[in-house]
């Protein structure tokens, strides 16, 4: 590793208690740029896929009040920053080691985050004039770090304290309301919860656990009430991000605390009653601390950031087999240190949000699944974490 990363390789050695995430630096006026654009234009139309063109949201994350920042998407990918809107929580100002701490919800009209400084959880209505805060909850544990959503079910994964998920009901006022009785352990204390997904049509939760290098899974009821857990040790250690394909396969990042050229993508099949099986890896492209993983739309392609590599990987995937192999170790180079990934609605389009850099890099995706860059856009918060794109 490069001695300009010295830093980076310290971060990296911890990756089982910690982020594949690099070390960040402030940039300068940062924060008054996102306050001018921080009123919408109420003028403006909508935005949508019909038209070529949507939006791109990431956490700003910042101890002083956690804001969704929210970036206008053109025909042609580029972003552009719309505006920055209060989560009504706080966030912790660095690296969470996870993926999914904003996601769209299911009908593309709510947002829904986390807020880690307050151990919150908020929804967030889409509209013409940017977003309408809806609810901030308390999220049943502490650092809540990723989250997910089946119909009006939604759990939130909290990795601080001894760990745990919660669940909660998403009304149709777009208000969350906490579950009573939903609440779980992960299958060991200070487990380095990653992420957490639905899968196999909301009847499974899936958690990955980095310091505990498990696959962790729940059932869950049609009220939201987990029923048994099964764990798996995954196949290679520090099980990270991960993609869920639409016929219970998952595809799991495994960085491998970090090592160089160590890092994989496995498969694993997870069945309606929780079971965990290995399907297909680990396969490798021989990159440093793989920890984000996206598929493509059409379920043919995966993409890997890989922190310590500052490049992306692309792979064949088959997600109704769960297979997997090299189709471009190095897709495409990137700024410092990408952690978080997110596709638009018709993929194409891949989005990456750079820790070392504080940007997001933008690439156009081919047909065939390679990249080509479209922009580097500067000025992301220090500690952002989080990618959702429309």
């Amino acid at each position: 590793m490069k001695q300009t990363k010295k830093g980076i390789a310290i971060a990296i050695s911890m990756l089982v208690l910690a982020s594949c995430q690099k070390d960040t630096k402030p940039l300068s006026g940062n924060d008054a740029t996102i306050e001018a654009a921080s009123k919408p234009n109420n003028n403006k139309p909508n935005e949508d896929e019909g038209s070529g063109k949507g939006h791109v949201y990431t956490l700003s994350n910042q101890i002083s009040g956690n804001k969704v920042i929210d970036y206008r998407r053109a025909a042609n990918g580029s972003l552009t920053l719309a505006g920055s809107f209060s989560t009504g929580g706080t966030g912790t100002g660095g690296g969470l080691g996870n993926q999914g701490a904003i996601i769209l919800g299911q009908d593309g009209g709510i947002l829904l985050a986390v807020n880690p400084g307050s151990n919150s959880i908020s929804s967030l209505k889409i509209t013409g004039g940017g977003l309408n805060l809806k609810s901030t909850v308390h999220s049943g544990g502490i650092r809540p770090v990723s989250i997910t959503q089946h119909g009006n079910i939604v759990f939130v994964l909290n990795a601080g304290g001894d760990g745990n998920i919660s669940g909660f009901t998403l009304g149709n006022n777009d208000k969350l309301q906490a579950i009573p009785h939903s609440t779980r352990p992960l299958s060991a204390v200070n487990a380095g919860a990653a992420q957490i997904s639905f899968i196999n049509n909301g009847k499974v939760l899936v958690i990955t656990e980095k310091a505990t290098n498990k696959i962790t899974t729940y059932t869950v009821n049609e009220w939201g009430i987990p029923g048994a857990m099964h764990t798996h040790t995954s196949a290679k250690p520090t099980p990270f991000g991960f993609a869920v394909g639409r016929h219970g396969n998952i595809f799991v990042s495994e960085a491998v605390g970090g090592a160089p050229g160590a890092s994989v993508l496995t498969s694993y099949n997870i069945s309606n009653n929780g079971a965990i099986t290995l399907a297909d890896g680990p396969v490798g492209a021989g990159q440093s601390a793989a920890c984000w993983v996206v598929i493509t739309r059409n379920e043919k392609y995966a993409f890997t950031t890989n922190t310590a590599s500052d490049n992306l990987s692309t792979f064949n995937v088959n997600t109704s087999t769960g297979s997997i192999s090299v189709l471009h170790a190095i897709a495409a180079t990137t700024a410092i240190g990408p952690i978080d990934a997110a596709l638009n609605n018709n993929s194409k389009f891949l989005y990456v949000l750079n820790s070392g850099s504080n940007s997001i890099g933008v690439y156009a995706v081919a047909d065939n699944g390679s990249l080509s860059s479209v922009q580097t856009l500067p000025g992301v918060p220090a500690g952002a974490t989080g990618l959702a794109a429309k």
